[in-house]
């Protein structure tokens, strides 16, 4: 059984519809990555998994249990983890406190329990020398590793990524890329939104490309990167 099934899943803003009937499933420990050009509909899909945007139609289930109307605190404490394109830390805070008003709020536990789970991803993100700083200096890709540090904070068995090289150097996103397949070989499925190719690559088991809210391609990395068509739609290459 998939760890998350997406069945005939749509959202339309007016006229607009930028979720087309997409269906796909994730198995666990999978790491699924979605490509497609800007406006193909990606966030919004992360939107309507996470239970921020609500769904027009279709049914999403998550470790067998129906989630297409559960709010999103619901889902985040189901097992959901979610890092968003744009870092908004609480800025005044601490590192370490972000952390552990992720674990308490996001992921319901108790303060003492929170307090070693944010130390616990303090030293898988490599943010530890920073747990005191206030979170509103950081740099940018400490400031990504917090979004990351935040959504694992939750606990999560199934962790969405949302273009979270966006803006890095290569180097600083080779150094990304290493924190997340330590968090892969720990056993956390993943499903990441990103333009960075390469890093994306070095990390997907599998491809899912969308244009304009529908599916075009799903399979292999490398496969779906030599398709004409997601070449010609994604990366402007005519075969």
């Amino acid at each position: 059984m998939a760890l998350l099934e997406l069945q005939g899943v749509s959202k339309s803003y007016g006229a607009l519809k930028v979720t087309d009937t997409i269906s796909l499933a994730v198995d666990a420990g999978e790491t699924l990555g979605i490509l497609g050009p800007n406006g193909a509909g990606k966030t919004t899909l992360f939107n309507l998994i996470s239970g921020d945007v609500r769904v027009d139609a279709g049914r999403i289930t998550y470790a067998g249990r129906d989630m297409t109307t559960l709010k999103p605190h619901e889902r985040c404490r189901a097992g959901i983890g979610r890092s968003y394109q744009v870092p908004q830390p609480f800025g005044h805070m601490s590192v370490f406190e972000n952390l552990v008003a992720a674990a308490c709020f996001g992921g319901g536990q108790a303060e003492r329990d929170a307090w070693a789970t944010a130390e616990q991803v303090l030293r898988q993100t490599g943010l530890l020398p920073h747990a005191n700083r206030p979170a509103g200096g950081l740099t940018l890709l400490n400031r990504k590793r917090l979004e990351l540090a935040r959504a694992l904070a939750t606990r999560p068995k199934l962790l969405l990524l949302d273009e979270i090289a966006g803006g890095l150097t290569e180097p600083e996103a080779n150094t990304l890329v290493d924190e997340l397949m330590r968090i892969k070989a720990a056993g956390i499925t993943m499903i990441w939104i990103e333009h960075v190719v390469h890093a994306l690559l070095a990390l997907a088991d599998r491809l899912f490309v969308i244009d304009f809210g529908r599916q075009l391609a799903e399979g292999a990395p490398r496969a779906v990167m030599d398709d004409p068509e997601v070449r010609r739609v994604y990366m402007g290459m005519e075969a």
